[in-house]
């Protein structure tokens, strides 16, 4: 469901993002036909600017513009058609990710791309230009999309290819909906033989072998990742968990799995009520369930069969999961750091540590080449996520240490992600930040479109 709530009545909203930081008000609107999200760039347009919104998982204020409008594609949200031969889906830009699977994986078609959760919509995958557990070797969400029909603020509806439009294209992807309304792309889905996969699990001892591991593994599985220990300390610092996988063939299932080798049943199983209490997420309660969770995985395990909801979106099996971290919400902060930073990423697991932030979803793992899009946030190297209450005592001092060592490091932070980093040193992490901001004037010299996020880092 689109994480939003109605605070007073008519179409005024109260939005929040996932992290559930930095709320403010707009109108929303959805708009049941591209017509109708043309007609609101016409005559709907607010001073205070108009900005699209998917499902609500950005985790900061991307998809919120405070006394603006905000256009739901939560009406936008057809699978137009899905070729069996070739993989290709057309469909309207609020299609989530799970959709596509749903309608895909009987033919033996997959998403190309899944971040953490499947509850992403195709024209938020490609704004934020998501990337997953293979991004060394499949590359971001906007690699596979062959064309993407964009509003632009003028209202004419052009459809744009990497090949017929190159500088529009880039732009899009990671544009952060600013160079207009996605409203429908073609996009190639990836070949499986069945809904399975086959996981190696290994457990380590310390940042160093983590690393290790995790350069090892690439080269051997399409899909790896390590969640971390951010609390550990001393000669245990970034023990980690690591697995890695690629999806089944027919005679790895059992026998009673065979005869249906794509079956798919998504849904959460469990749920966070609203009023969930504050501070139970603390550095005493994330170290004991650090500790739980590293012991609890093997030292090394290979061929294990996991599901798609296993392996890749195990939090999409709990509703609303941001609610654990109480009101107060929490900030999650991703960086990339290039290849040869070996030095900088332990570094940031040594300040994450010493200041006793707790962050259980601690994710580390390895891009390979990046693309071409100007605000595209992958690059060779090595990202990790980190999940904080926002209430964290010396937060803001953590994370500015963090924003110094990446600028330092020659990396950069997510702004899919990012709910606090100053436009200056936004600047100094986004080398091509001024080609977008020129290109923005070009298509939308009246300001149109609009964020929270676009208004604080001057995008």
């Amino acid at each position: 469901m689109p994480s939003y709530s109605v605070t007073t009545s008519g179409r005024t909203v109260r939005l929040t993002g996932w992290g559930r930081v930095s709320p403010s008000r707009a109108e929303l609107a959805e708009p049941a036909s591209v017509a109708g999200a043309a007609r609101l760039l016409e005559t709907g347009a607010s001073p205070r600017g108009v900005i699209a919104r998917g499902l609500g998982r950005s985790y900061n204020n991307a998809a919120q513009c405070e006394g603006g409008v905000v256009i739901s594609t939560a009406r936008l949200n057809r699978i137009l058609e899905l070729d069996a031969a070739t993989g290709l889906a057309t469909c309207e830009a609020g299609v989530s990710l799970e959709q596509l699977m749903v309608a895909g994986l009987p033919g033996g078609w997959f998403v190309p791309v899944s971040p953490g959760t499947r509850q992403v919509t195709v024209g938020g995958a490609i704004a934020a230009d998501v990337h997953g557990k293979n991004h060394h070797v499949a590359g971001s969400f906007a690699r596979h999309v062959r064309s993407v029909e964009i509003l632009l603020p003028s209202g004419e509806l052009r459809t744009v290819t990497e090949q017929s439009d190159p500088v529009l294209f880039w732009a899009t992807a990671g544009g952060m909906g600013l160079t207009g309304l996605i409203v429908r792309a073609v996009v190639q889905l990836k070949r499986v033989a069945t809904s399975r996969l086959r996981v190696d699990t290994v457990r380590t001892a310390d940042i160093d072998e983590t690393m290790a591991v995790l350069a090892e593994h690439d080269r051997a599985f399409g899909y790896t990742v390590a969640w971390s220990d951010s609390l550990a300390r001393g000669a245990s610092l970034g023990r980690s968990v690591i697995t890695s996988g690629d999806f089944a063939e027919p005679g790895d299932l059992p026998p009673a799995d065979r005869t249906d080798p794509f079956a798919f049943r998504p849904g959460a199983r469990l749920g966070v009520p609203a009023g969930f209490p504050p501070g139970l997420i603390n550095r005493y309660t994330v170290a004991l369930a650090n500790e739980a969770w590293y012991r609890k995985a093997p030292r090394s395990r290979t061929g294990e069969l996991q599901t798609i909801g296993t392996f890749f979106h195990p939090l999409d099996g709990i509703r609303n999961w941001n609610r654990v971290y109480g009101p107060g919400g929490f900030r999650q902060y991703q960086y990339v750091l290039p290849f040869g930073a070996e030095d900088a990423v332990r570094r940031s697991f040594e300040l994450v540590s010493q200041a006793r932030a707790p962050s259980f979803v601690t994710v580390l793992k390895r891009f390979g080449e990046g693309d071409s899009g100007l605000l595209s946030f992958p690059v060779p190297g090595w990202t990790l996520a980190l999940d904080f209450p926002a209430r964290t005592r010396g937060l803001a001092t953590l994370l500015g240490s963090l924003d110094r060592l990446v600028v330092e490091a020659g990396g950069r932070v997510y702004l899919a992600k990012d709910s606090r980093v100053s436009a200056e040193v936004l600047a100094e992490m986004y080398p091509r930040l001024a080609e977008f901001r020129k290109l923005r004037a070009e298509f939308d010299p009246g300001g149109i479109l609009a964020s929270d996020l676009s208004r604080r880092l001057g995008l």
